[in-house]
């Protein structure tokens, strides 16, 4: 009789969920790294973006009107900080692609791609709601704001949309649901309660106080990706598609096409 592998969700997605146990995952056998890697990650990430900040200011430079430091502010402190995440786990564990489960299944790309067009439903609907309550003054992103009236050339353009779109989401990943929730499953909880600490502070990183409960919104389909699965493809993907359509949104702003 065939048996249906541990790591594969049961067929359909509310099925998937309740599925979910509640008890701690099983302990990462060779894995000698948790909390104190996120946060060390999360220190390299303000400190680099508190930095290049800093740089423009004593050279004088507006970052509004800057296409470098627009570029360099947006992406650096993100891709530095993944990058110091998939170290930790070469020398502190067992490589990236086991500690923070970055194995590849085409089942969890459709699943992805499923959660990541649900989530762009509900973003569209949290977004209309909290641009309401909070004023369409108030109703922008940090980037956005960073480009908004920039006219940025048309390459720079293109590589915010490719970092909005493909980099940006694929780092945070590796941060959030890859780094953050294999600190928590290390310490014997269960994979419900990565998932809520993962959301909440996915959220609140982005130190947009206005923002946060969209955020809020926006991360909880792109955990349950990684939640049913438990790899880091499925959430990937569902970054991925809820940040398509922001992020193709923000090239035609940033190239004129579009008023802001």
């Amino acid at each position: 009789m065939a048996v249906t592998p541990p790591d594969e969700p049961p067929t359909g997605l509310i099925a998937s969920v309740r599925a979910v146990g509640r008890g701690p995952e099983a302990v990462r056998v060779g894995q000698r790294w948790g909390f104190g890697a996120f946060l060390l990650v999360e220190a390299v990430f303000i400190l680099s973006a508190v930095f290049i900040t800093a740089l423009a200011r004593t050279s004088g430079t507006d970052i509004g009107s800057s296409v470098s430091f627009i570029l360099i502010g947006s992406m650096v402190p993100t891709v530095l900080a993944a990058a110091v995440a998939v170290t930790v786990t070469y020398l502190r564990g067992n490589g990236p692609f086991q500690d923070l489960r970055l194995g590849w299944e085409w089942a969890d790309v459709k699943i992805g791609l499923k959660l990541g067009a649900l989530g762009l439903l509900l973003t569209y609907v949290a977004a209309v709601i909290w641009s309401r309550l909070v004023g369409d003054s108030n109703a922008t992103s940090a980037i956005s704001e960073l480009v908004d009236g920039a006219g940025l050339p048309l390459a720079a353009a293109i590589v915010m949309f490719l970092y909005v779109c493909f980099l940006g989401p694929v780092c945070e990943e590796i941060i959030y649901r890859g780094l953050l929730w294999g600190a928590v499953e290390r310490q014997n909880w269960s994979r419900w309660a990565a998932f809520v600490l993962t959301t909440l502070i996915f959220a609140a990183s982005h130190l947009e106080p206005l923002r946060t409960s969209l955020l809020i919104v926006i991360a909880i389909p792109i955990g349950i990706a990684r939640l049913i699965t438990r790899r880091l493809t499925a959430s990937v993907v569902a970054h991925v598609i809820n940040n398509f359509l922001p992020g193709l949104t923000l090239l035609l702003v940033s190239v004129g096409v579009m008023p802001s």
